[in-house]
């Protein structure tokens, strides 16, 4: 019974119990650090997630018939068709970010009861400054294109 457990190596040798049992624990060490690297590595690779397009396409002029206030939610906007004019104003809340619908008198937030006029202009509730107007844009194919990176000054039109 004192006698050393053997176990067998890949040349068929026997090796003492305390050489096998060094080799399992520096394989163990090594694949440790193997997978510490690794997973360092795909924690600080950064992770680029990418949003929707802020540039994009909302089709021909004639779309939007005169005096027309189209909200389109899956892109935040709405476009508001005055004669000729046409422009893009943000449908997002600037008080909590909730999208605000078109209403008889301009704009309405369901969540915290914000209210917008047409422009845009805060009437009432707790929004702290009016909805963003974006700059609007004739491609040369004819078709209009909406720049949500691009800012513009209240009331300013795209004349088409």
């Amino acid at each position: 019974m004192g006698a050393a457990l053997k176990q067998t190596d890949a040349g068929g040798q026997q090796m003492p119990r305390r050489k096998f049992l060094a080799w399992l624990s520096g394989v163990g060490l090594v694949g440790s650090t193997v997978a510490a690297l690794f997973s360092t590595y795909f924690f600080m690779k950064p992770r680029a997630t990418y949003g929707q397009p802020n540039r994009f396409r909302i089709g021909r002029p004639e779309d939007f018939p005169y005096g027309a206030r189209v909200a389109i939610d899956s892109k935040r906007v709405c476009i508001v068709r005055d004669g000729g004019k046409i422009a893009a104003i943000s449908t997002t809340c600037t008080h909590l970010g909730c999208i605000v619908a078109p209403s008889e008198t301009g704009f309405q937030c369901p969540c915290h009861g914000s209210q917008f006029d047409v422009d845009g202009n805060v009437t009432g509730g707790p929004a702290p400054k009016p909805l963003a107007w974006f700059q609007v844009s004739l491609t040369p194919s004819g078709e209009l294109e909406v720049d949500k990176d691009s800012e513009i000054q209240t009331g300013t039109y795209l004349n088409v």
